[in-house]
């Protein structure tokens, strides 16, 4: 049973400031997947920050995260981190880790994640 757990969110960061996301996976004997974050604000639709595939280690950042934020891989421990710099109000969301084992492309389409984490709030102000 793969579960997912997001963790680093909670609480108010000030505009410019830095939050690192972690999320990690248990139950998860896959070799090769992909993993990603995305965000989701009351009444929008679900959208990519960014994802990371064990594959050749290929990274993919939406435009609003380039640049601010990085994301990170411990293969070990499978693990992903989400470090985000230069926070920004419009940063403001439930943040959701996601992973999937037939990925072997970063993607932000939603449906192609099978496994999703119940979410972290990341508040800047």
């Amino acid at each position: 049973h793969v579960q997912l757990v997001e963790s680093g969110g909670g609480g108010s960061v000030q505009a410019g400031g830095s939050l690192r996301l972690s999320c990690a996976a248990s139950g998860y004997t896959y070799i090769s997947y992909c993993m990603g974050w995305f965000r989701q604000v009351p009444g929008k639709e679900r959208e990519g920050v960014a994802a990371i595939c064990t594959s050749g280690s290929s990274t993919y950042y939406a435009d609003s995260a380039k640049g601010r934020f990085t994301i990170t891989q411990d293969g070990a421990t499978s693990t992903i981190y989400l470090q985000m710099d230069t926070l920004k109000p419009e940063d403001t969301a439930m943040y959701y880790c996601a992973a999937d084992p037939r990925l072997v492309t970063a993607t932000f389409w939603v449906a192609d994640y099978g496994y999703w984490g119940q979410g972290t709030q990341v508040t800047v102000s």
